[in-house]
């Protein structure tokens, strides 16, 4: 399959878990309802070790082998205080759309990234696609949650938004495959910037919302997150020797 193909399979795919993670919070009741709690708190979770793996794993080191300390420390910074001030404007806006605005500036900077890597064959580029597929599915979930419990939409409506959006990813991951590779420089300052914004948003959105009083099985969601990060970060780096 033509490498371009690929993008836009990847890209694809990932982008669909969102509305495959709206699916899954539209099942409003699970019993009993501890569990319900409990789960949601654990998918969270999940999402945040999921995102913390795509930034320690691949994001941040390819990032940093194409600039200067210096400038790896700017971008990153940059990034953050990009996602802070989106933060604080969708806060004045009294939105309730936080977490899908988050959700997609996550997800179309990665896409820019993965298709860059995949044109520099960089044999990180497929972990990174799956990584972005794990973090969506909570991701959906919890955009999914906000709107149906802030807005009039409705359970079709908001799966059907979910979908259309997840065709923003081939079209990010095709414009970094064509243009962003032929500036190295650049796809790391994007990978980097985007591992700003997304550690700003653990912090500020996804780990408070994890803890649960009485509860242990949440941070256990964030561990496995994190370890299937891990897991296919040193089975690609196997197949790369």
């Amino acid at each position: 399959m033509h490498p371009l193909m690929v993008v836009v399979a990847c890209t694809l795919l990932a982008g669909m878990a969102m509305p495959f993670g709206a699916v899954l919070a539209s099942v409003e009741r699970i019993r009993p309802r501890w569990l319900e709690a409990e789960f949601r708190h654990s998918v969270m979770a999940f999402g945040g070790g999921a995102l913390l793996a795509a930034v320690a794993l691949v994001l941040v080191p390819d990032g940093m082998a194409h600039l200067s300390p210096g400038a790896a420390a700017l971008y990153f910074c940059l990034g953050g205080a990009a996602f802070m001030g989106l933060d604080i404007l969708l806060y004045k806006m009294q939105t309730s759309a936080s977490q899908l605005v988050a959700m997609l500036t996550d997800f179309i900077p990665e896409s820019l990234a993965l298709g860059g890597a995949f044109a520099l064959g960089g044999h990180n580029a497929l972990l990174l696609a799956i990584l972005m597929a794990l973090q969506n599915v909570p991701e959906g979930f919890n955009a999914y949650r906000e709107l149906r419990g802030l807005s009039s939409y409705g359970r079709p409506r908001i799966i059907l938004m979910f979908a259309t959006m997840a065709l923003l990813g081939p079209v990010a991951g095709v414009a970094g495959y064509l243009w962003l590779a032929d500036y190295p420089t650049l796809m790391a300052a994007v990978m980097l910037a985007a591992s700003g914004g997304i550690l700003y948003s653990m912090f500020q959105d996804i780990a408070p919302q994890v803890p649960l009083k009485k509860h242990w099985a949440p941070p256990l969601g964030a561990l496995l997150g994190f370890a299937l990060g891990i897991v296919g970060h040193m089975l690609v780096l196997s197949r790369a020797v």
